[in-house]
């Protein structure tokens, strides 16, 4: 394979990490019954945060760079995750509606790294770099491509197989389901569905937090005005009901929203040709496609067409499919839940 398309396709895997990660965060939340809607601005807040946690530590000389690295993911994850706890406790506590809380922090983060980030700006820092996997990045055509990347792309990987395996493979990912399908069964078998409600926003904002810092250590290192992950918060969001709040199908969104992004890049960069013929195309609309794809996609997957299809397979495939082509909202999120 040429090894151009190589590099490609291995930069779009790379580019894609943080919008996997958040995607999969907010995976985790929805499930549970709650809507982040902070997403594009604790994105922000938590990239410039984790940046200057870094940045810190390396003019301070105190840390090593590894341990100035962690020092900004945690850092950025806790940033994270207490912007999620607080769209929690405002629904969970107080009642308040979590779409109008969520749009307000998002707003608010987004102020806040502005002003946190005047000091930080186009400033070099730490950075995450590559670190191929051993025999493994030898392999041919799938070695370059997801085998000589950096940690967080690898983490990204295994976070999707833990993720998928928790939410249906282990009683505790019953209960996760459960709470945001029928809180109320949930609360009838044991569970206590506020309290998991908090556990899982906190670990899917902890996740958001470490996609924003993997904007600012890794995929575009330091910080710009605007933002680099601007508008990618939305975007996560929208994978998310793209996805069908399944991991699998989150991830392959993901990489397809990256996939589309690069082809625009490379098209308003090189031309449009056609039998070697330039064609002349608003390059604006290139924006739009992965969103029409989404829009497509969602239309086949909830229309009849999906359910023709289905109906020629055996009913043990039948099963498997329909569960991996759900698209319907967790019949719970953003409701609120009060034991009796």
């Amino acid at each position: 394979m040429n090894e151009e398309l190589l590099n490609t396709l291995g930069s779009i895997i790379g580019t894609a990490t943080p919008l996997v990660i958040a995607s999969l965060g907010e995976t985790i939340t929805e499930r549970a019954g709650v809507v982040n809607l902070s997403l594009d601005g604790s994105l922000a807040l938590a990239a410039v945060m984790g940046f200057a946690a870094a940045w810190t530590a390396q003019e301070a000389g105190v840390l090593s760079v590894p341990m100035q690295l962690a020092l900004g993911i945690v850092v950025a994850m806790l940033v994270g995750a207490l912007i999620a706890v607080l769209i929690g406790f405002s629904s969970i506590k107080l009642r308040r509606d979590q779409v109008a809380v969520g749009f307000i922090l998002t707003l608010l983060a987004a102020d806040l790294a502005r002003f946190v980030g005047a000091d930080y700006t186009r400033i070099p820092g730490p950075q995450i770099t590559s670190y191929p996997i051993p025999i493994l990045s030898d392999i041919p055509i799938l070695g370059p491509i997801f085998f000589q990347q950096n940690v967080l792309v690898y983490f990204s990987f295994i976070l999707v197989f833990v993720i998928w395996y928790w939410m249906f493979r282990t009683s505790g990912g019953l209960s996760l389901r459960a709470i945001g399908e029928r809180p109320e069964a949930a609360y009838a078998r044991g569970a206590n569905v506020n309290r998991l409600r908090y556990f899982y926003t906190f670990v899917g904002g902890a996740l958001v937090g470490l996609a924003g810092v993997a904007y600012s250590l890794n995929v575009k290192p330091g910080w710009s005005s605007p933002p680099a992950m601007q508008g990618d918060g939305w975007i996560a969001l929208a994978i998310v009901i793209f996805g069908g709040w399944h991991p699998f199908r989150v991830v392959l969104g993901a990489y397809l929203f990256a996939a589309l992004r690069a082809v625009s890049a490379n098209i308003q960069t090189n031309g449009l040709f056609l039998f070697g013929q330039e064609i002349e195309f608003p390059f604006v609309l290139l924006n739009t496609l992965p969103w029409l794809l989404m829009i497509i996609t969602l239309l086949v997957v909830s229309g009849g067409f999906t359910e023709r299809l289905l109906k020629y397979m055996p009913m043990a495939v039948q099963r498997r499919l329909r569960a991996f082509l759900r698209s319907d909202p967790p019949k719970a999120l953003g409701t609120h839940f009060e034991a009796d």
